[in-house]
């Protein structure tokens, strides 16, 4: 049998934010389906920060592993720091049917996942968008919410002052190159990019998105207004943690999947009581989402195999009609 492999070099060719969010769509509806997701694995590597997890599950007749690599210092060598492959099974035999590598695309697939929870839980006249983080990951956060909101205004936080304007101006580049419409003061298409501090750009926000390594709250929860929509998407691991405990008195909390989020992600600082609503529920009206204007909504996100699984069949099926 011949396994097709997708490089890192056709991946990143093929993937857009269209495929990321339609695969991220189908992966939350498979999570609350006839679907299973097995316990991560994280496992530091090196006491240089190497580390990898891997990420299984299997939907249907799919079965799919996901390893993640993180070794810094790759950079260095003209490599991303960052590694993602993705291992299909066939489901008749076990063996392997496909690789995709995706290390790129990665940052696609993991702003889908906050694209579809802001499509589905922010206010529809959301406006000012807050991205609090000036990582690589901020800008896929960014370009992905735009694909939902018309938003107007966007405010890039960091707890570097020159970190956030350097990432503001990339941001102001990026959208500039895709966003459509008469020019405004701040770039093509009416959109105003700024950096500001983490507590201004919350207070400020209809839609906070956090993209950060914290090991500590980064936002108090007296800074959320009424009606703000928050996707922390910073959490995958143990000890991480974006978000004050107190927001989560007065907030919906929803997210990927509830057991996993409870063990790695960012609702492991919930008290057990506290109710937390799988996003696919929402997805196949088996649950509330907003119930009103005033409500203030957190969606966690620590990555599915599930959608790792929709994510490389969406590329392999691009792959093929792009040979055809």
């Amino acid at each position: 049998m011949t396994i097709r492999v997708v490089d890192e070099a056709v991946s990143r060719e093929l993937v857009d934010e269209a495929l990321a969010l339609e695969s991220a769509r189908e992966a939350f509806l498979a999570s609350v389906g006839d679907s299973t997701v097995y316990p991560v694995v994280v496992a530091p590597v090196t006491e240089r920060g190497h580390r990898f997890t891997v990420k299984s599950g299997a939907s249907g007749t799919a079965a799919v592993i996901k390893i993640g690599s993180y070794w810094p210092g790759n950079d260095a060598h003209g490599l991303s720091n960052h590694g993602s492959s993705v291992i299909l099974l066939h489901p008749e035999t076990g063996r392997i049917r496909a690789v995709v590598e995706a290390a790129a695309g990665n940052g696609f697939r993991t702003a889908a996942a906050d694209a579809l929870a802001v499509q589905t839980l922010a206010r529809e006249d959301s406006r000012v968008l807050t991205v609090v983080g000036t990582g690589h990951q901020a800008l896929y956060e960014a370009r992905a919410a735009f694909r939902v909101r018309d938003f107007e205004r966007v405010l890039v936080a960091g707890r570097r002052p020159e970190a956030a304007e350097e990432r503001a101006e990339r941001l102001r580049e990026v959208l500039g190159a895709s966003a459509a419409g008469p020019s405004s003061a701040g770039v093509p298409g009416g959109v105003t990019v700024e950096a500001t501090s983490i507590e201004d750009g919350v207070r400020r926000a209809d839609v906070v998105v956090t993209a950060t390594n914290a090991k500590s709250p980064v936002i108090d929860a007296g800074w959320v207004r009424p009606g703000t929509h928050i996707s922390a998407m910073g959490a995958d691991g143990s000890g991480k943690q974006e978000l004050g405990t107190a927001l989560y008195e007065r907030s919906s909390l929803f997210c990927d999947l509830p057991e996993q989020s409870r063990s790695i992600g960012e609702f492991w600082h919930a008290a057990p009581e506290v109710p937390v609503t799988a996003l696919g529920s929402v997805l196949t009206g088996a649950a509330p989402g907003r119930v009103d204007a005033d409500q203030v909504t957190v969606f966690d996100s620590s990555g599915f195999a599930l959608q790792d699984l929709a994510f490389a069949e969406a590329i392999l099926r691009r792959a093929g009609e792009t040979q055809e």
